[in-house]
């Protein structure tokens, strides 16, 4: 394979994944939508996102709630 062709199969697929990105991105707003009415949206993406952090800590999810009580305790919104 030349550079060239393998600098055309690059940006090929470099668009294709970028197009399929916008799709699931669409996607996820249109899934959303159809949830706002009857959820908080946000609260649950939150949420998700704070199980994932969560269960990336294992052992240290203890510890990290302890920290973040002391850390919320200081913080005014």
């Amino acid at each position: 394979m030349s550079t060239e062709q393998a600098i055309i199969e690059l940006v090929e697929h470099l668009i294709r994944i970028e197009n399929e990105r916008k799709l699931l991105q669409e996607e996820l707003k249109d899934v959303c939508d159809q949830y706002k009415n009857v959820l908080d949206v946000k609260a649950v993406k939150a949420a998700l996102q704070i199980a994932k952090i969560r269960a990336r800590l294992g052992d240290s999810a203890a510890e990290a709630d302890r920290i973040l009580e002391t850390v919320e305790s200081k913080i005014t919104v």
